[in-house]
């Protein structure tokens, strides 16, 4: 079983492009395209179909990918679990991450792993929620940071809660009240991140049985907090994203009042990598 040849097809696949898995590889353009065409020649069938966009997957390689994915992981774990027995702690983690979570939270849990840890590699993909679920399925990462949601097919690991804040213009009438009563919301233009699609927020007007008309939809929370310090509406968010932000908002705690949990979710707790589990640990001693 030639794992090399799979983790190539992966990192083709995930680029769009030979050139880039060649380059992120350390390969030449040729030696990826030989070692593609070599191996579809021995499984009897194509699995990429290559045009001026790139490289894209056939319907047999698209049932092929994610065996593939989980082959590679379990190749890790045995690694990992060599270099543990032996006293080497080597490895790699990969993370997915909120933006708020990889900026506030990692960079000191990370700098304090890797000083006792030096030999395990850190990757990390920040996303929101449906991109860091996305990757959690697929097994692109091993941990995703993100927050709890009813329902959720994958082990869950709370670290801290967080208090939503309703978000306003500095001129909004309510901007220097101590609270923001939640159903006021609905005769607001509302600003929608994460796609028009924030869990959070859905959750939170489910909760409080509100229907606010959405004027906007961003992709990111940032930009949401620059249309609100122009006045374009107001949003609700978690006080983390809020944090550090240079802009002019006001920032209202909610009534009644509505919290968050963050944390960490995985696949299966009793089937991570030893490099894996150090680091949950030390997210856990971090709170």
């Amino acid at each position: 079983m030639d794992l090399k040849k799979y983790r190539v097809l992966l990192t083709a696949v995930d680029l769009g492009s030979f050139t880039k898995a060649a380059a992120l590889l350390d390969y030449t353009p040729s030696g990826v395209t030989h070692m593609m065409n070599a191996l579809e020649d021995k499984l009897g069938f194509q699995i990429l179909t290559r045009g001026k966009a790139g490289v894209l997957l056939t319907e047999n390689g698209e049932r092929l990918v994610p065996i593939l994915r989980e082959l590679l992981h379990l190749e890790e774990d045995f690694l990992q679990n060599v270099s543990a027995i032996n006293g080497l702690n080597t490895g790699t983690i990969r993370i997915g991450s909120y933006s708020s979570i990889a900026v506030h939270w990692l960079p000191q849990i990370i700098k304090r792993f890797q000083k006792d840890y030096p030999n395990i590699q850190i990757k990390l993909m920040e996303g929101i929620r449906q991109e860091v679920v996305t990757w959690l399925e697929e097994r692109k990462i091993d941990l995703g940071f993100m927050s709890y949601q009813k329902g959720m097919k994958f082990d869950w690991i709370p670290l801290k809660d967080d208090s939503m804040l309703a978000v306003l213009p500095m001129n909004h009438p309510l901007a220097k009240e101590k609270v923001y009563p939640i159903k006021n919301c609905e005769s607001e233009d509302f600003i929608m991140p994460a796609c028009g699609y924030d869990y959070d927020v859905i959750e939170l007007f489910r909760s409080a049985k509100v229907f606010p008309e959405i004027r906007y939809e961003t992709f990111e929370n940032y930009a949401a907090l620059s249309m609100i310090e122009c006045g374009l509406g107001m949003s609700f968010m978690n006080q983390l994203i809020t944090k550090g932000r240079i802009c002019q908002v006001a920032k209202i705690p909610l009534q009644p009042e509505y919290h968050i949990s963050l944390g960490i979710a995985v696949p299966n707790t009793d089937k991570l990598p030893p490099a894996v589990k150090k680091f949950i640990t030390y997210c856990e001693n971090e709170f």
